[in-house]
C-alpha cells in the first residue's frame, strides 16, 4: 500500500489516528482559526508549517488537504480556502 491511511472522522477519534504530516496540517489549521483566520489557502500551506514555497509542496499539500476534507477532518469553505471541521450540533 502507498501513500498515508486517512481514516474517515468519527466522534471518538483523536488527531493522533491520522499520520504526523496530516496532524500538522490539522494544527496549522486550527492555530489560523483561533488568530481569528477564516482559512486558510493551501498555497500558503507549505510556509505555515515550515516547508519550501515552491509549486511541488503546495500542490503535495494541497493533496493532503482535499484527503482531510473528504473524509471529515476539515471544512473546505470555498475554493482552495481550508479551516478546521465545525462541531455538530
Amino acid at each position: 500500500m502507498t501513500g498515508s491511511v486517512v481514516p474517515h472522522w468519527r466522534v471518538g477519534l483523536t488527531m493522533e489516528v491520522p499520520a504526523p504530516d496530516y496532524q500538522r496540517l490539522v494544527d496549522v489549521l486550527e492555530a489560523e482559526g483561533e488568530a481569528g483566520g477564516s482559512g486558510l489557502r493551501a498555497r500558503k500551506s507549505p510556509a505555515r508549517m515550515g516547508l519550501e514555497s515552491v509549486r511541488a509542496k503546495a500542490e503535495g499539500v494541497r493533496s493532503k488537504l482535499k484527503r482531510l476534507v473528504e473524509r471529515g477532518w476539515l471544512a473546505k469553505e470555498r475554493p482552495g480556502v481550508f479551516a478546521p471541521r465545525r462541531a455538530a450540533g
